[in-house]
């Protein structure tokens, strides 16, 4: 699985993508509001570690998530 932060413009927010292998989006949600809902990602109880990534996270980066 992959993580990107996409950086929002005036008044649209900045995003979270989280991709499969093949790069397909799975997940896509407000970089302010990231830990609800993982369940549907199956990311439930990484909800720490996920946070710390999100915050080291630079815009425009692709980076492998590996929790």
């Amino acid at each position: 699985m992959y993580i990107i932060k996409v950086k929002g413009k005036a008044k649209i927010p900045d995003y979270i993508q989280l991709r499969d292998e093949q790069f397909v989006l799975i997940a896509y949600f407000r970089a302010d509001r990231p830990l609800k809902d993982l369940h549907r990602y199956g990311l439930e109880g990484q909800e720490i570690p996920l946070a710390a990534v999100i915050a080291e996270l630079e815009f425009g980066k692709l980076r492998k998530l590996e929790l």
